[in-house]
Formats: structure tokens, C-alpha cells, sequence
């Protein structure tokens, strides 16, 4: 009986790794494998076809020395600086979403739109809405008097007009997870601020932000992950340019890896990246991790 128990047990302990280890399996093949073996190609001189030539850290001297590198660096900051506006656009939609008033349904499938939209579509629009010459915005700045800008083909201008196309369908992702939790908010407390005379942001910073941690949780972290590896938008937009003006990290290892054929300085790039990621989710994660407890 006793032996029966102990084979019952072991098969209730086993049955979660039979659906788990699958996914486990692949995870380790798709993504663990690839960011170690990135770092060992990183430390080589490889073309892709042949032997590869082990250079030490000839790849990240030159990679720190680019040019090319500080803009992307630059225009990876940027892209997090201004992507950070996605979670608290995306409340303030969930908020104006969640009032039962007329016609609230369309409105949710309006601002729903952008976040089923393919990365490239985005761009395809975006860069039709940019045209210099008979755009939207083209349109608009001469309908009230201004003339017309083309914002993609200027140094200055092109990543903002890159990262404000990033921007409109990261809010419509952002606002479904703040709608998610506003669903699951607990009426009882909302009903004992209210009587305690909290009302508007009062009520909304002391009240219902608190039972918001794990949409702001996932919000964040989904946001910061999609602002520093950005590419979709690049590649359809620009391609980096003009003269490498909007170039990013992501950007810069495809074209040096796939274009230019030197995959250990491509993978020098994605390290960099990966190193990057880690530190601004972790110091995240390390912050929330802090206000739980």
C-alpha cells in the first residue's frame, strides 16, 4: 500500500514536467543556446562559411570606436526615453475605455486596432502618412498655413517620426493590460476611499494604481524589451537611414551579421544588446521586486 502511495505521488510530481518539459526543451535549444553561443562568436573574426579565426576582443575594440555604435546608442535611449509614455497613454485610454457610455464598444475596437496590426503595416502606413509630397502630415502643416515636412529623410526628425509610429500601437497594447486589470478591481476598496473623500487622481493614485502592480509590472517590462530591441519599424522605414541616422542596436547587428557578412562583429553588437536588456529589467525587476516587499 505504502509502495502504491509512493508511485501515486511520483506520478501526480511528473505529470507537470510532462507539459512543461517540451517547452523547456525548446527554450533551451531557440533562445539559452543561441545567447551563449552569441558570445563565443562574438570572440571570433567568421564570415559564415568556413573555419572562424579567434580575434580576442578585436570586435568590441572596434565596436566601441564606431560611430555608427554611439548613434545607435543614442537612438536606443531615445526609443526607451520616449516609449516609456506607452503605459501611462495606455491607462488614461483604459481609463476613458472603462466608463459604460454609449458607443464605448467601437471605441474600444478603434483604439484595440493598432495592436493587431503587423510591425511592418505600421511602418507601410506611417510612411505613406509621412510623405513629404501629398502625405497626411504634409496635408495638415499646409491646411493650417505651414509647409510641408519630411521628416524621414531628416537627421534630426526621423527617429522621433520612427518612434511615434513605435508608440501608437505599444499604447494599444498597454491600454488592453490596464483594461484587464481594471476588470479585476476589488469594488470594496474603491467604495471605502470614496467614502473616506477620495476622489479623481486621489482616488486613482491611493486607491486604484495599488491593485494595478501587475498590469504596470508587465506593461513596463514588455515596453522596455520592445524599445530596445526595435527593428521592424527601422527596417521598413529606413533602414537606418539617412547616413545612419536612425541605425539601433537591433538594426546595426542584421546589417553587419546578414549584410556585411561578419557575424562575430554582428554578434559583438547583440551582446552589447543583450547586456543592456539585462541591466535596465533587472534594476526593474529589482525595484519592484523592492516595493512588494
Amino acid at each position: 500500500m505504502r509502495t502504491g502511495a509512493i508511485g501515486a505521488s511520483w506520478t501526480r510530481g511528473a505529470i507537470p514536467w510532462l507539459f512543461v518539459g517540451p517547452a523547456t526543451v525548446m527554450f533551451a535549444i531557440w533562445v539559452l543556446y543561441p545567447i551563449f553561443d552569441s558570445f563565443r562568436i562574438s570572440f571570433y573574426h567568421w564570415s559564415g562559411i568556413g573555419h572562424p579565426r579567434f580575434i580576442g576582443w578585436h570586435n568590441y575594440a572596434e565596436l566601441f570606436a564606431s560611430d555608427t555604435f554611439r548613434q545607435s546608442i543614442i537612438n536606443n535611449i531615445l526609443w526607451l526615453l520616449l516609449m516609456m509614455l506607452a503605459p501611462p497613454l495606455g491607462l488614461a485610454a483604459a481609463l476613458l475605455l472603462n466608463q459604460q457610455m454609449l458607443g464605448m464598444r467601437i471605441a474600444k475596437t478603434l483604439f484595440f486596432f493598432p495592436f493587431v496590426l503587423s510591425q511592418v503595416v505600421i511602418g507601410v502606413v506611417f510612411s505613406w502618412f509621412y510623405q513629404p509630397a501629398g502625405g497626411l502630415l504634409d496635408t495638415l502643416l499646409r491646411g493650417f498655413g505651414g509647409s510641408g515636412l519630411a521628416v524621414l529623410s531628416n537627421p534630426n526628425l526621423v527617429t522621433f517620426g520612427i518612434i511615434a509610429a513605435g508608440l501608437w500601437p505599444q499604447t494599444a497594447y498597454c491600454m488592453i493590460l490596464y483594461l484587464t486589470g481594471l476588470n479585476g478591481l476589488n469594488p470594496e476598496q474603491i467604495e471605502a476611499g470614496r467614502l473616506d473623500g477620495a476622489r479623481g487622481l486621489r482616488l486613482l493614485w491611493h486607491v486604484v494604481l495599488p491593485q494595478l502592480r501587475a498590469s504596470n509590472f508587465i506593461a513596463f517590462v514588455v515596453t522596455i524589451i520592445g524599445a530596445l530591441r526595435s527593428f521592424d519599424l527601422i527596417a521598413v522605414m529606413t533602414q537606418g537611414g539617412p547616413f545612419g541616422s536612425s541605425s539601433v542596436l537591433g538594426w546595426m547587428m542584421y546589417q553587419e551579421a546578414i549584410s556585411n557578412y561578419r557575424y562575430g562583429y554582428g554578434a559583438a553588437v547583440g551582446v552589447v544588446l543583450f547586456v543592456i536588456m539585462s541591466v535596465f529589467i533587472g534594476v526593474f525587476l529589482w525595484r519592484i521586486l523592492k516595493t512588494l516587499n
